[in-house]
Protein backbone atom coordinates (compact mmCIF):
# COMPACT_ATOMS: atom_id res chain seq x y z
CA UNK A 1 0.00 0.00 0.00
CA UNK A 2 0.60 3.91 -0.53
CA UNK A 3 0.79 5.94 2.44
CA UNK A 4 0.76 10.11 2.44
CA UNK A 5 1.94 12.11 5.34
CA UNK A 6 1.44 15.69 5.11
CA UNK A 7 3.44 17.88 7.85
CA UNK A 8 4.42 21.74 8.17
CA UNK A 9 0.77 23.07 8.96
CA UNK A 10 0.33 25.46 12.27
CA UNK A 11 -0.60 28.93 13.20
CA UNK A 12 0.97 32.23 11.33
CA UNK A 13 0.02 35.52 11.42
CA UNK A 14 -1.13 37.27 7.87
CA UNK A 15 1.93 37.93 6.09
CA UNK A 16 3.88 35.11 7.11
CA UNK A 17 4.86 31.54 5.40
CA UNK A 18 4.94 28.24 5.90
CA UNK A 19 6.15 25.25 3.98
CA UNK A 20 4.45 21.97 3.97
CA UNK A 21 5.39 18.81 2.70
CA UNK A 22 4.27 15.29 1.84
CA UNK A 23 6.17 12.64 1.71
CA UNK A 24 5.22 9.50 -0.13
CA UNK A 25 5.87 5.68 1.29
CA UNK A 26 5.38 1.89 0.36
CA UNK A 27 5.40 -0.07 -2.48
CA UNK A 28 5.90 2.77 -5.06
CA UNK A 29 6.55 1.99 -8.69
CA UNK A 30 6.20 5.60 -10.26
CA UNK A 31 4.67 8.46 -9.06
CA UNK A 32 2.59 10.60 -11.50
CA UNK A 33 0.77 13.79 -10.70
CA UNK A 34 1.58 15.42 -7.35
CA UNK A 35 -1.37 18.02 -6.23
CA UNK A 36 -2.28 20.12 -2.98
CA UNK A 37 -6.18 20.82 -2.28
CA UNK A 38 -7.51 22.52 0.68
CA UNK A 39 -10.76 22.87 2.15
CA UNK A 40 -11.90 26.04 4.24
CA UNK A 41 -14.75 24.90 6.98
CA UNK A 42 -18.16 25.01 4.84
CA UNK A 43 -16.53 25.39 1.58
CA UNK A 44 -15.87 22.44 -1.16
CA UNK A 45 -12.43 20.99 -1.50
CA UNK A 46 -10.28 23.17 -4.02
CA UNK A 47 -7.04 22.62 -5.87
CA UNK A 48 -4.61 24.68 -4.91
CA UNK A 49 -1.38 23.52 -6.98
CA UNK A 50 -0.51 20.47 -9.57
CA UNK A 51 3.08 19.11 -10.16
CA UNK A 52 4.07 16.76 -12.88
CA UNK A 53 6.49 13.94 -12.48
CA UNK A 54 8.45 16.19 -15.21
CA UNK A 55 8.23 19.47 -13.02
CA UNK A 56 5.29 21.24 -14.93
CA UNK A 57 3.35 23.34 -12.07
CA UNK A 58 -0.17 24.56 -11.93
CA UNK A 59 -1.51 27.04 -9.56
CA UNK A 60 -4.96 28.54 -8.98
CA UNK A 61 -5.15 32.02 -9.28
CA UNK A 62 -6.38 32.81 -5.61
CA UNK A 63 -2.36 31.62 -4.73
CA UNK A 64 -0.55 32.36 -7.64
CA UNK A 65 2.61 34.51 -6.84
CA UNK A 66 2.26 33.93 -3.19
CA UNK A 67 2.42 29.69 -3.35
CA UNK A 68 5.35 27.71 -5.34
CA UNK A 69 4.68 24.08 -5.40
CA UNK A 70 7.99 21.64 -5.87
CA UNK A 71 8.86 18.18 -5.96
CA UNK A 72 12.05 16.01 -5.14
CA UNK A 73 11.24 12.77 -7.62
CA UNK A 74 14.06 10.83 -5.35
CA UNK A 75 12.52 11.33 -2.09
CA UNK A 76 8.40 11.13 -3.24
CA UNK A 77 8.33 14.46 -1.69
CA UNK A 78 5.90 17.18 -2.54
CA UNK A 79 6.50 20.69 -1.15
CA UNK A 80 3.99 23.41 -1.07
CA UNK A 81 5.98 27.07 -0.20
CA UNK A 82 3.09 29.79 1.09
CA UNK A 83 4.20 32.67 1.35
CA UNK A 84 2.36 36.51 1.83
CA UNK A 85 -0.43 34.06 3.63
CA UNK A 86 -3.81 35.47 3.76
CA UNK A 87 -6.68 34.50 6.48
CA UNK A 88 -8.39 33.41 3.63
CA UNK A 89 -5.89 30.62 3.06
CA UNK A 90 -7.14 28.77 6.32
CA UNK A 91 -8.36 25.65 5.63
CA UNK A 92 -6.93 21.66 5.88
CA UNK A 93 -4.64 20.72 3.51
CA UNK A 94 -4.42 17.61 1.73
CA UNK A 95 -1.74 16.60 -0.13
CA UNK A 96 -2.89 13.72 -3.13
CA UNK A 97 -0.39 11.36 -5.65
CA UNK A 98 -1.46 9.54 -8.86
CA UNK A 99 0.68 6.55 -7.92
CA UNK A 100 1.05 3.07 -9.38
CA UNK A 101 2.27 -0.24 -7.64
CA UNK A 102 2.95 -1.84 -11.02
CA UNK A 103 4.00 -0.24 -14.14
CA UNK A 104 0.61 1.14 -15.99
CA UNK A 105 -1.77 0.86 -13.10
CA UNK A 106 -2.60 4.79 -11.16
CA UNK A 107 -4.52 5.03 -8.55
CA UNK A 108 -5.12 8.39 -6.28
CA UNK A 109 -3.91 8.87 -2.52
CA UNK A 110 -4.85 10.89 0.05
CA UNK A 111 -2.89 12.23 3.24
CA UNK A 112 -4.70 12.98 6.17
CA UNK A 113 -4.99 16.55 5.91
CA UNK A 114 -2.75 19.55 8.22
CA UNK A 115 -4.13 22.57 9.32
CA UNK A 116 -3.00 25.86 8.24
CA UNK A 117 -4.68 28.44 10.08
CA UNK A 118 -3.43 32.61 9.22
CA UNK A 119 -4.73 34.83 11.91
CA UNK A 120 -5.62 38.45 11.08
Amino acid sequence: QVQLVESGGGLVQAGGSLRLSCAASGSIFSINAMRWYRQAPGKERELVAHITSDGSAYHADSVKGRFTISRDGAKNTVYLQMNSLKPEDTAVYYCNAVVAVVAGRYSNYWGQGTQVTVSS
